[in-house]
């Protein structure tokens, strides 16, 4: 284990060699068309240049090398039969249970040695069904960039849909930022995370054909442990219009209160529903609220309509600020990331920025001397070294809060089931 690479390159390594047993799973499954294309980058803070096949049926999807298939068992063994004190997390689509795999062969290791990772155990009355299981593996199996969280394997026996990824040791934004801790999150954290998550969107929006993520939420946020933000759960993600078209019409779906207010009354989706649902997820790190909060009263129950007549107000700007942070924030910084908030909110979807633009001013915010420098670079870098990869549709299982579900037209009853 000494001899082994460093960690994403013992991955990356290791599934070439699996792509063989990938073929034996595949070939137990039926086909199904789903053609489409996209461009990626590959991991490790570089982009490789290894051409993926763009048309993909389920055999090809599950035969992919940069995925390992698991057996169950293998699983089983990983997860310590999925015990209770291995279990990371739970919602509406699954448990996520914590396992260990040997860090060259990626065979099930013995708890506390080897690599770790994360679990997701689908229920098998779940919401979510196989295509939307397929889509998770499809997607995640080939987008690669820093900031997207990595699957390196699946298991598909019987009834079982189980999905392996990098273990991310912070959890989710959503934990970080609601969930009672001793200490909150401090606004340099905060920035980064918001510059981290815009980079993979900015990424997917700007591939040659475009993705469009569609479920952008802080419980989609995962952190690595210096805090750096990768998206996580391509289950409802869609490859962007193309030729002439403006927007790709579908069925609504997604989360209250990040979902784009033109999408959910039309079901046009566009890039600019993604920089909305960003917009909302600024504002839940200025102020540390939900999205959504039905334990308070009235319009404070829904964060935008609360917040956004304070946003582009300096003076009152202090009135929707995390009392968390307890001042501890630049104050001409906080109004430029309001003012940016304001602006990915815009009722016009036109009006938006895009997420290129807005991950510029995030790192201005951050960093005022270089970040401009830093931005026109990565941003032609990804232009210039990206990669095809494919999908247009399905729906598929990832993380665990808030659900997303079909959501009503904008014009119709606003009550829902979601989680």
């Amino acid at each position: 284990m000494g001899n082994c690479l460093d960690s994403s390159a013992r991955v990356d390594a290791t599934l070439s060699s699996h792509t063989s047993g990938a073929s034996r799973v595949a070939s137990k499954i039926s086909n199904s068309s789903a053609h489409s294309s996209l461009t990626i980058p590959s991991c490790n803070g570089k982009y490789s240049t290894d051409g993926l096949t763009t048309p993909r049926s389920e055999s090809e999807i599950l035969s992919s090398p940069h995925v390992k298939p698991f057996s169950f068992t293998e699983l089983k063994n990983a997860t310590r039969n999925f015990r209770s004190d291995s279990l990371l997390g739970e919602g509406g689509f699954g448990y996520v249970f914590k396992g260990w795999i040997d860090e060259c062969t990626l065979t099930a290791a013995k708890p506390g040695s080897g690599m770790v990772v994360a679990v997701k155990k689908l229920k098998r009355e779940a919401f979510q069904g196989h295509k939307e299981w397929l889509t998770e593996v499809n997607y995640l199996g080939q987008l690669h960039h820093p900031n997207l969280v990595k699957l390196i394997g699946y298991c598909l026996e019987g009834d079982n849909r189980l999905l392996v990824y990098e273990f991310m040791p912070k959890g989710s934004l959503e934990n970080h930022l609601f969930r009672r801790g001793p200490q909150p999150l401090p606004w340099a954290t905060r920035i980064k995370v918001s510059i981290g998550a815009a980079r993979g969107l900015s990424f997917l929006h700007d591939a040659e054909e475009q993705v469009i993520y569609r479920d952008f939420k802080a419980s989609n946020i995962l952190l690595d442990a210096e805090f750096n933000a990768k998206l996580s759960d391509f289950g409802l993600a869609k490859a962007g219009p193309t030729g002439d078209k403006t927007h790709v019409s579908t069925q609504v779906m997604g989360t209250h209160g990040y979902a784009a207010p033109e999408y959910v009354a039309t079901g046009r989706l566009t890039a600019k529903s993604d920089v909305y649902s960003f917009g909302v997820v600024l504002l839940e790190l200025l102020s540390g609220r939900r999205a959504v909060d039905k334990g308070k009263i009235g319009i404070e129950q829904n964060l935008v309509d609360w917040a956004k007549p304070y946003l582009s107000d300096k003076r009152k700007l202090f009135r929707i600020m995390d009392s968390k942070l307890e001042g501890q924030y630049p104050q001409k910084a906080a109004y430029t990331a309001a003012t940016l908030a304001f602006q990915c909110l815009s009722s016009e979807p036109k009006a938006r920025p895009r997420m290129a633009e807005v991950l510029a001013t995030l790192e201005q915010i951050q960093d005022p001397k270089n970040s401009e420098k830093h931005s026109q670079l990565e941003h032609q870098t990804n232009l210039r070294t990206a990669h095809k990869s494919p999908l247009r549709h399905h729906r598929s299982p990832l993380h665990l809060t808030p659900s997303a579900f079909p959501l009503p037209a904008h014009h119709q009853s606003q009550t829902c089931t979601a989680r």
